[in-house]
């Protein structure tokens, strides 16, 4: 079985090469690594030629952002399966990828989805986010999975569609509720913790980011034809402390 790693970047020379170096270490040997590139303008694309043996494939041009570089590399995957590995992340250890497929070659199943741990700046482990208690009648409140925890079969993407590039932060979103919801399609939760993250990043960044995500939230399952409560979604956050609180 192969496995199509994309890693979307631009002037991501202070962090990628740890993302190479976590690819490369990978005991799973049949791996095509595709690197979609923005147009950097620091050395990052030095850092890319680098790693000839290791990038499968690679292109650097400009684009509409992180969503249309990620459909870019989508359309050049080969593999059997498709995963994100974003250019500031790297896989938890060496067995990832093995992990996966061979959860996959068990289950039969159409997407996995898994754990991922967040760091900060220092390299400190903040928090990990499980996906244990999660299923898709939660998008319906605004939660979803860590998205460089779910691996999907290449297919899904011919049959129902790429990331939609008219959402700011919220077409990974978009996509896993059309997948999960609207079409249905088979997962399993892996408990494979795949991915260290740094903290931060488009949907995570203050009020007017919460604002923003719960809009194209409403926005995303209205596209999707699923009944959702306006109220509900606004309220996720609290609903998240409380579900913090009960854990304790």
């Amino acid at each position: 079985m192969k496995i199509s790693i994309i890693t979307v970047c631009c002037n991501s020379a202070k962090t990628i090469e740890k993302t190479f170096k976590s690819v490369e270490s990978q005991t799973y040997n049949n791996i095509e690594y595709i690197v979609v590139d923005g147009g950097s303008k620091d050395t990052t694309l030095n850092i890319v030629n680098n790693y000839k043996e290791l990038v499968s494939k690679s292109v650097s041009e400009p684009d509409k952002g992180l969503y249309d570089a990620m459909n870019k590399g989508i359309k050049m995957a080969t593999g059997d399966l498709v995963g994100i590995l974003n250019s500031d992340d790297i896989f938890t250890d060496n067995h990832v990828l093995e992990n996966v497929v061979n959860f996959h070659l068990q289950n039969n199943v159409d997407a996995s989805v898994g754990n991922i741990i967040q760091f900060n700046e220092e390299g400190k482990t903040v928090r990990k986010y499980s996906a244990k208690n999660w299923n898709p009648e939660k998008l319906k409140i605004g939660f979803m999975p860590a998205h460089p925890a779910i691996f999907f079969k290449r297919e899904l993407f011919d049959q129902f569609g790429d990331y939609q590039l008219d959402f700011t932060i919220g077409a990974d979103y978009e996509l896993i509720t059309r997948f999960f919801l609207k079409y249905k399609i088979s997962w399993k939760f892996s408990n494979i913790t795949t991915t260290s993250m740094l903290i931060g990043g488009l949907s995570s960044s203050g009020v007017s980011s919460y604002q923003l995500i719960s809009k194209e939230i409403k926005k995303a399952l209205t596209r999707n034809n699923i009944k959702f409560s306006y109220l509900k979604v606004q309220l996720r956050g609290f609903w998240k402390i409380i579900g913090f609180l009960n854990k304790k």
